[in-house]
């Protein structure tokens, strides 16, 4: 009989560099990897049209795409997990600005629906009183989900995001980092703003997972099962890059990190309900540890 090959995108991180040699193989099926650099560019197709079998993707996509019916089904591998507070920016030579000042300033942003935004805005909100609805976002993306319909104002076909800042056309910008001498981050010592952060919510902020398409799920359980266990293998090879683990595998480890996320983007209208985490697996992923 032929081996199953599922058709795979994960991005290019440490803890699935084996799986993605074919160091580290399954009897049951081969991965067919497939490069999408950045990786995040093949979110839409896999939401839209279920193009692969397998793919990485950010877990505020993936609560959309659930809330609007879509055929996949979460794996809790995380792929990408990482502290936000860096990634957000503004220009001092405009005026000294913190997290508290962003009220009423036009604010740039990849797409609303990024999930380093939504993390990012959560802190914002619930850590220092931002009323969100008060800021003028300004968006240069589609959002994945095509049902989501958003009410920022589209940037020009032609701006770059961080030359819009540099440019004073933007008060700051979220999701972005930068080396430029004239930026700064918004958090004024983001390492430390994350250590405390941290140690109040003991939360990793958690951005990709993986997840498979529901008609996988439902013909191949097995094989679902077996994509976990490699990726998990993998990861246990590699061991844990830092502490804490910014990549949590199992759905006990991701519990917290789910629960606030799931939060922030409910906070944000985002999805029309808040999920329990049990209500993002499946009967298969549901017992994944």
């Amino acid at each position: 009989m032929d081996r199953l090959k599922l058709k795979t995108v994960l991005g290019n991180h440490p803890h699935v560099q084996a799986v993605k040699s074919g160091a580290l193989r399954s009897d049951l099926f081969d991965l067919d990897f497939v490069e999408y650099t950045p990786t995040n560019s093949a979110f839409k197709p896999m939401v839209r049209e279920q193009a692969f079998d397998v793919c990485e993707m950010a877990i505020v996509t993936y609560l959309m795409a659930k809330a609007h019916g879509k055929p996949l089904v979460l794996l809790p591998a995380t792929m990408l997990g990482r502290f936000q507070h860096s990634y957000a920016l503004y220009n001092p030579a405009r005026g000294t600005l913190g997290p508290s000042d962003i009220e009423g300033k036009r604010v740039g942003i990849r797409s609303f629906t990024t999930t380093t935004g939504a993390w990012i805005r959560g802190i914002l909100a619930n850590d220092y009183g931002v009323d969100l609805d008060r800021i003028r976002w300004v968006t240069f993306e589609d959002p994945h989900v095509a049902e989501y319909v958003g009410t920022t104002e589209r940037a020009p076909k032609d701006k770059k995001i961080l030359q819009m800042l540099l440019d004073g056309e933007l008060d700051a910008v979220l999701g972005e980092i930068s080396d430029h001498p004239e930026l700064k981050p918004l958090f004024p010592d983001p390492a430390a703003e994350a250590a405390r952060w941290f140690a109040r919510r003991g939360v990793v902020p958690v951005n990709h997972f993986v997840v498979a398409t529901e008609q996988l799920a439902k013909s191949r359980p097995d094989v679902v099962a077996g994509v976990y266990d490699l990726l998990k293998r993998n990861k246990e090879q590699v061991g844990p890059a830092a502490s804490p683990d910014l990549v949590p595998f199992g759905v006990e480890a991701n519990r917290k990190p789910l629960e606030l996320i799931v939060d922030y983007a409910f906070q944000q209208a985002l999805i029309p309900r808040r999920y329990a985490v049990e209500e993002l697996f499946d009967t298969t992923t549901r017992g994944m540890n």
